[in-house]
């Protein structure tokens, strides 16, 4: 049975279930009644390829007139709070998957807990479709799914692949890599799961998909057709981009080539060479995107936590020893977030490309408990300092899976069925 979007005076997204009456004349009106109501989500039904939405007034579409905010008696699925379910969470099991790459298997790396593995986000007013594996799979056949950014996307990547793998028998699915990209093959779906390498969308000193680690960041302006190139043909598209663009100084911008032998480059603020980042990607989308047939996302921040101050803790901590989630509703841990949302809402206001908003900013940044942390593979050795100091080496950016970015996935399955 298709997934069909609920009347605005329900403000939970559940399955609509159509009844049926054994008079001609009853059921005629009742068929007339539904496409009225269900028009769009008929559509779905006899094109179950896609749900595609480019609507912009759509509620959660951003387009030219901004983000947009619910109609009245649907539900903001990003403004909630976590429950801890011991039931439901996780939505699998670290040893079951074997896509998660080593700096983000924490049960492996001694994480001694796992109670940051059994929070279920739920949405104020409304309840989260359940992600439905199979009906996924079913919607990408023949089809093709690209993640696009940087080592955040790739976890959200990954996630989705633990959600999904365990349907695919062992010898129909693949993983593959190729320099920045990665193409999971779901053979008897004829379906690839991809992610590429990107960490500024535009070119970059950062693109190396293995060494990248620089600490001179240069990104070259109007240049996103050197990886754009790739992701032509795509039939649902995630991008995200924006832990790269804090370095703490402002950004080095090369307006020739990077094969020029002298380069001229200038200097922007974060806010303005994010700005230069955003409009580019949008230029590309409506230039090389049918939004008939391609439904694009994009993610928000994936926020940090490097100081504990900043939640009430003590003054030199971070996420190190953190088990549970910030329960302040109003927490907001930067006003550098602040401002490159306003930046993302000021250029997708402007614009007329319809692109979904997963908004994870400020529900993850609830989420302290959730990074790897120490727990990780640590690809430099640890100097005895760094091992007496656990604070110093932990990492507070990327998340542990299962986790956090499995709650990112099933945002993502509500909006691309419940646009």
């Amino acid at each position: 049975m298709q997934m069909m979007k609920p009347s605005s005076s329900s403000p939970s997204l559940l399955r609509a279930k159509p009844r049926f009456s054994p008079y001609l004349f009853t059921l005629l009106a009742f068929i007339l009644f539904a496409t009225i109501l269900y028009g769009h989500d008929f559509m779905f039904i006899f094109r179950p390829h896609l749900q595609l939405n480019p609507n912009p007034d759509t509620p959660g579409v951003i387009s030219s007139e901004g983000t947009k905010t619910e109609e009245e008696g649907e539900c903001d699925v990003f403004s909630g709070r976590w429950v801890l379910d011991e039931l439901t969470r996780p939505l699998y099991e670290e040893s079951e998957c074997p896509y998660i790459q080593p700096q983000l298997t924490c049960q492996e790396h001694g994480r001694p807990e796992k109670e940051y593995q059994r929070w279920r986000w739920q949405p104020h007013g409304c309840d989260l479709p359940t992600f439905n594996a199979s009906l996924m799979l079913e919607t990408l056949r023949g089809k093709r799914m690209m993640f696009i950014g940087d080592s955040l996307n790739r976890g959200q990547y990954v996630s989705f692949i633990c959600l999904i793998h365990r349907l695919i028998p062992e010898h129909a699915k693949s993983m593959e890599t190729f320099d920045s990209l990665t193409v999971f093959t779901a053979k008897e779906y004829n379906a690839t799961i991809e992610f590429y390498w990107a960490p500024f969308l535009l070119e970059s000193n950062a693109d190396n998909a293995v060494i990248h680690r620089v600490t001179d960041r240069i990104v070259r302006k109007g240049s996103i057709n050197k990886h754009g190139r790739y992701w032509k043909g795509a039939d649902i598209v995630v991008f995200n981009t924006y832990l790269w663009w804090i370095t703490g100084y402002k950004m080095k911008i090369l307006l020739g080539s990077f094969n020029d032998k002298v380069k001229e480059i200038v200097e922007m603020s974060t806010e303005d060479a994010y700005r230069m980042a955003m409009k580019s990607m949008l230029k590309w989308v409506r230039q090389n995107m049918d939004p008939n047939k391609t439904r694009v996302f994009f993610t928000s921040m994936s926020p940090s936590h490097t100081k504990s101050i900043e939640w009430g803790g003590e003054a030199g901590g971070n996420c190190y020893n953190e088990t549970t989630p910030i329960d302040d509703p109003t927490y907001w841990d930067s006003d550098s977030k602040k401002s490159i949302m306003q930046v993302i809402g000021e250029v997708f206001k402007k614009s007329k490309v319809p692109i979904t908003f997963l908004n994870i900013t400020q529900l993850s940044g609830y989420r302290k408990d959730a990074h790897t942390s120490i727990y990780k593979k640590q690809w430099n050795p640890l100097t005895p300092q760094q091992l007496a100091n656990p604070v110093s080496y932990a990492d507070c950016a990327h998340w542990c899976l299962p986790g956090l970015q499995d709650t990112w996935n099933e945002l993502l399955f509500a909006k691309l069925f419940y646009p």
